[in-house]
This record gives structure tokens, sequence and C-alpha cells, in this order.
């Protein structure tokens, strides 16, 4: 075999070529993150043989992908790598040099120490949904950000509001009432029939003339502060709570066609929907990474923590939470689900209960056991059952 390892850089990375002797055959040199800098490489990659060619790159954040793209659209056998070993690798050198060059030449000899996983289109799929995901985390953790800073304002303004309405003051109703009359004293201005047509069709006909009467009263012996800097800040926070919703909804809507696209087995599992399925498949990335799933269990931040010390040893103890926060919420949202949708894990949830677990505790339980589940199916492409 033959081995190609590329340093990622943001604008200029270096490659070498090498044997499995590590013995070199292209000696290091530069090309630019550009079309010019990628023809300068292939130029040296298509003097070999693709069938015996592997290309190997570390993993970098965002900086190889479009590389990545190239790669996979030549064909390309290739495989990308965990930074960790090719760091560990430089400190087995005794003078512990990293250069650009030195760094091409660690990530040969990774793919032939440690061996290789293929990268492929399916991966970069992955990839993609990943992105995705965590760009919706993101969204979803603003939209709540938006809704506490909201909560805030209305407190000055019209404290009473919020529990007027049962579902709080995050309902659609309630932001269209406020987009429009943002303080209590704009409300209780307002003519009792106009008040009613806005929240009557604001909610679909769910409150009537008597909720807008009652409301009308509230507002006018409502002690909130008369501030009309206030009001602008609740209208723009509306508007950017309905812009925030709508991103998530379009980030949904792709996440979704992503996942029907490639139609992962996990599907499978009563209550895991495309959008779970589509975090945690993009978070795993490639399961042939975890060679058991105890190791999955701890990427996941699931495993369970060890206090040890002389002759003393916890028999019970907290999960680490060390892995990936994306990861463990999906898990622990599908193990919601599946209890909801499976009478053994129901069943399983209700024991962990009754033993004196809470309900995050014993999710935890029930997610401990999806994962080994999610594992064993990912590994062997077997659908769902616990038979």
């Amino acid at each position: 075999m033959i081995y190609a390892g590329i340093d990622i850089a943001k604008n200029r990375h270096v490659a070498c070529v090498a044997d499995q002797r590590l013995e070199i055959l292209v000696e290091p040199f530069a090309f630019e993150n550009n079309i010019e800098g990628f023809r300068k490489l292939d130029s040296v990659l298509d003097s070999f043989d693709n069938e015996t060619l592997v290309i190997g790159l570390e993993s970098t954040a965002h900086y190889g992908e479009t590389l990545i793209e190239h790669l996979l659209s030549k064909g390309h056998h290739l495989a990308v790598i965990n930074p960790i070993q090719t760091a560990t690798l430089r400190k087995t050198n005794i003078r512990n040099t990293k250069t650009d060059s030195i760094d091409s030449l660690l990530v040969v000899k990774s793919l032939v120490v440690n061996g290789w996983v293929p990268f492929t289109a399916h991966d970069a799929d992955i990839l993609k949904l990943r992105h995705l995901c965590r760009f919706r985390d993101k969204k979803r953790k603003s939209i709540a950000t938006a809704k506490i800073r909201l909560t805030s304002f209305v407190d000055k303004v019209f404290p009473e509001l919020q529990y007027f309405f049962k579902s709080g003051i995050h309902t659609n109703a309630c932001h269209e009432l406020l987009s429009r009359h943002p303080d209590a004293d704009d409300i209780a201005a307002l003519h009792l029939t106009n008040l009613y047509n806005l929240l009557r069709k604001a909610s679909h006909g769910h409150y009537g003339k008597e909720t807008a009467r009652q409301l009308k009263s509230l507002a006018n012996s409502s002690v909130g502060i008369r501030d009309a800097h206030m009001s602008i800040q609740i209208t723009q926070t509306i508007e950017n709570l309905r812009l925030l919703e709508k991103q998530l909804s379009q980030l949904d809507d792709s996440i979704k066609a992503i996942v029907v696209q490639l139609d992962p087995i996990i599907l499978t599992i009563p209550g895991v929907g495309l959008i779970n399925a589509g975090m945690i498949l993009g978070e795993i990335g490639n399961i042939h990474r975890f060679s058991n799933p105890s190791k999955l269990l701890a990427f996941a931040g699931l495993d369970p923590t060890v206090r040890q010390s002389g002759n003393f040893t916890a028999r019970s103890t907290r999960m680490s939470k060390k892995g990936s926060k994306l990861l463990r919420y999906a898990l622990i949202n599908a193990s919601w689900n599946v209890v909801r949708n499976n009478s053994t894990f129901r069943e399983y949830y209700n024991l962990k209960v009754s033993q004196g677990k809470g309900h995050y505790a014993a999710l935890g339980s029930v997610a401990f056991k999806l994962v080994r589940i999610i594992y064993k199916m990912m590994k062997d492409n077997v659908a769902f059952n616990l038979d």
C-alpha cells in the first residue's frame, strides 16, 4: 500500500507520500486551499495507482472539508483520523518537534501503525448531518434565551399576564397580543371587541369574549411600570423569536430530509423520530470508531464515574457527563420516547423509579441500555428486537 498524509491548515496544506515501510516517495510539499492547489495535489496523487493509495488527514474542524469533498469526488480511498493519534506519535520522537512537514509524515505513520477506517460519501453525509444538528441545537438554545428575556420584560410592564394564560406567555395568542400592544396600558385602552377578535384569531377560536373581558380588567389594574423603551424591547424580542422559530423549522426539514435519505436502522426503534435519529447519527458518525459499547457510552458521557480511595470504592456514582452534550441530550430524549412506546422499556423505567430514582436518573438508566442496543444495531445492521 501507498500512503499520502496531509496536514490540514486554514489556507495552506502540506502533503507527503510514503510506502508501508515509511520510506518517503514524495517529499512534503505545500499546496494552497484553492483550485490551483488542489490541481497540484492531484498531479502528484495521479502518479500512483488509485487502488493501492490511501490518503489520510486529521479531523480539524471545518478546514479540511472542502478537500475531503474533492478527494471523494476523485474516487480516492480516504481516512480521517483523530488528531490525538498523531499527537501521541509525536511524543515518541526524542525532540518532540512540530512542523507542517513532520505532521504530514505523522499522519502517514498513524495510518500504518494504527490502521485506518475508510471515510466514504456516506460519512460525508453524516458529517453534514452533524453540522446541521449542532447548528439546530444552538438555534434551540437561542430560542430559550429569547423566551427568558421576553419573560423578564413582561414581568416589568405587565407582571400579572404570565399567570393569566394557563400556558404562560409563550403562546401564539400572547405573542401576537404583545407584538401589537406591548404593555398593560395599551391592552387596557383596546376596545373589547378588538381585543376579543385579536385573541380569537390568534388562538384559532380557543379564547372567547369572557377571556377578553377578564384580560382587559386585569390590564386596567396592573401594577406594571409605564416605559415606552421597554415596549420596543418586547416587540423586537418577539420578532426575533418568530424568526428563530421559523429558522428552526427550516433546519428540522433539512435534517429530516437527510435522515429519510440515509434510512438508518435506528429508526426501527419505537419512539425514535427523525430529529432524534439525526442527532444520534450525526454525533456517533462511523460506529466502527468504537470497538465496544462502553466506549460509545463514554463518548456520550453516560458512563458512571469511578470513586475509589484506598479500600473504599463507591457503589453508587453519577454519570460522567464528559462526552458529547448533544448526543447525551438526544439519547435521554429518545429514551423517554421509547419508554412511552415500548412496554419492556416502560417496565424497566418503572422499576428504577420504584427503587427510588428520580425521573431523569431513571431515564439515564434507560439510556444506558438503549446505547448498547443502538451499538449492536448499527454494528450488525439489524433492526430493533428485544427478543
